[in-house]
């Protein structure tokens, strides 16, 4: 919409529109998103359009414009330089998330081309990027000429999200989350749609959480929030899909960057906990048949069993690290990866089956170690985190080891040891172990 027809609207006229429960259209969104990122509309007027979205909500369509014209805010990244099918995958993010690390080599092993943004982390523990700079030199800083030729030459790379990337976004988000606005589907939906799309990926599949160490702590409406996304990938016109998984307790075993990393290769070496090599394997197997490697999502898990088994997926992931600036030598010697200076059991206080783990709780406890960030601003130490050794449904002896905390201050281990023990709750009774697919939306 040309800008001189764009300064007859006021956005006094689109505040009173939605406070009223009116549908704006989408020449007012992009008003009113373009006039926000260039900062011709304030923040007070801003913030209190998200406040009337956040009491009258916005439908199917106006959810569509709000996501496309915060795509559009910025730099939308050409991948048509890569051959073939590019994929792309997201997670609403939880406690032992290393997804990523070990799914992106595994889809890239079978053919499909990963073309990744992802960011840092803010809160327990680092995001993908923090926990690829466990490798020696490993560099996420690279430009898109070099990003665009490692998924042509190798079938997976991995950048951090530029500041022109969905702009709106950013500047969107932290306006709500200081007024209380976060929490509204249309506009958690739009912001995760909005990077995706700038992304520039031609099929996504999303991981949705759900439960305690999740952002959607109940499921209808980690639900409500898949389908809403699902919507808009399509609309878009891109192959999308999501599955709802559980996120009641950590993912694996691992919490804690390197910790995190070591766990994905042991999962690439054909060693993973049972739960995780669950996720990557149907994550995986959507992202297979989306790339057209596979016909079927049987198929395409069959695929992914045999890169790990015959090694193409570890040395995929190895070749990656490599052309990113990171020692491959760390990928088959750990060891070389970030180590902490201390190690202690965590007991448990009684015997008993583990009925609950506070997932969240866990995910402080690697926080207060220094796993995680409070600010932006805040170092992240990689070697620290916890390694469990029970979970749900296994039954634990009183002085039984409960985790394995990796720490590098006594002072900062003694205080998450209390914390950690804090979250189990225990039975005597036996107790079923919750399914980790929870949905899968097409």
């Amino acid at each position: 919409m040309p800008r001189k027809e764009m300064l007859i609207m006021r956005m006094y006229d689109l505040i009173l529109k939605k406070r009223n429960g009116g549908k704006l259209s989408e020449e007012e969104i992009s008003y009113m998103v373009e006039g926000f990122t260039a900062g011709e509309i304030p923040d007070y007027q801003m913030a209190a359009m998200m406040m009337a979205v956040y009491f009258t909500g916005m439908d199917g369509e106006e959810t569509l414009h709000l996501t496309m014209a915060m795509a559009h805010s910025g730099d939308m990244l050409d991948l048509s330089g890569i051959r073939g099918v590019k994929v792309d995958k997201h997670s609403t993010g939880g406690v032992g998330d290393k997804t990523s690390l070990a799914l992106a080599p595994m889809v890239a092993a079978c053919g499909i081309k990963v073309a990744k943004m992802s960011g840092r982390g803010l809160g327990h523990t680092g995001g993908t990027i923090d926990k690829l700079e466990s490798f020696p030199g490993f560099n996420t800083g690279i430009s898109e000429k070099t990003f665009m030729e490692n998924v042509n030459r190798i079938g997976i790379a991995i950048m951090g999200q530029t500041a022109d990337l969905a702009p709106a976004d950013k500047k969107l988000y932290a306006l709500r989350d200081v007024t209380a606005t976060v929490d509204n589907m249309s506009l958690i939906a739009s912001s995760i749609m909005s990077k995706k799309l700038a992304s520039g990926a031609d099929a996504i599949v999303l991981d949705v959480k759900t439960g305690s160490g999740a952002f959607m702590k109940d499921e209808k409406d980690a639900r409500a929030l898949a389908e809403e996304m699902v919507k808009l990938g399509k609309n878009a016109g891109r192959k999308t899909a999501a599955v709802i998984s559980d996120m009641d307790e950590p993912l694996g075993y691992a919490v804690g960057n390197a910790l995190e990393v070591k766990e994905a290769i042991d999962t690439l070496r054909g060693k993973g906990p049972e739960d995780f090599v669950k996720l990557c394997l149907t994550l995986g197997s959507h992202m297979v048949v989306a790339g057209g490697m596979a016909k079927s999502a049987a198929e395409a898990e069959e695929k992914l069993r045999q890169v790990i088994a015959d090694g193409s997926a570890l040395r995929k992931l190895a070749d990656f690290v490599e052309a990113q600036g990171g020692d491959r030598e760390a990928v088959y010697r750990t060891e070389l990866l970030p180590q902490a200076a201390y190690r202690e059991e965590i007991p448990s206080p009684q015997a008993g089956y583990v009925e609950r783990i506070v997932c969240d709780e866990v995910g402080v406890c690697s926080l207060m170690l220094g796993g995680g960030r409070e600010t932006k601003e805040s170092p992240i130490d990689l070697s620290v985190g916890l390694v469990l050794r029970k979970k749900v449904g296994d039954y634990v002896e009183k002085g039984e080891t409960l985790a394995v905390m990796h720490g590098n201050d006594r002072e900062k281990m003694k205080a998450a040891a209390k914390r950690f023990t804090d979250s189990y709750k225990f039975s005597q009774k036996p107790v079923a172990k919750r399914p980790l697919i929870k949905a899968v939306i097409e």
